[in-house]
């Protein structure tokens, strides 16, 4: 058993390890944990302003093969904006069944 007199330094002593392994164990990982998020945010804008550049060039590629003509022209706008839902619908079905994929296994 301790002695009075070593008390207050065993008191010292279990506040800097609590304060170690707090730091340890919980900002060391929120950090890494936000580093990891910062870097997903900016892949996703990236990927983002990437989709919004390949459409406009995907409408103006299907607007140029239709003749010419108003109506033509918001036929090619019609088809370029049915072609984004079916890609986006592709994408969110393929998420979707990856994350049961992982769940199931869990």
């Amino acid at each position: 058993m301790a002695k009075p007199t070593e008390l207050p330094e065993l008191v010292g002593e279990f506040v800097d390890l609590s304060k170690e392994y707090l730091r340890q164990e919980t900002l060391e990982p929120a950090k890494e944990l936000g580093r990891y998020a910062g870097f997903s945010v900016g892949a996703g804008v990236a990927f983002a302003i990437g989709m919004l550049f390949l459409s406009i060039a995907g409408m103006r590629g299907i607007i140029a093969l239709l003749p010419e003509g108003p109506n033509w022209s918001a036929l090619g706008y019609l088809l370029a904006a049915v072609a984004l839902v079916l890609i986006g619908g592709i994408i969110v079905a393929g998420v979707n069944r990856t994350g049961e994929r992982q769940t199931d296994g869990d």
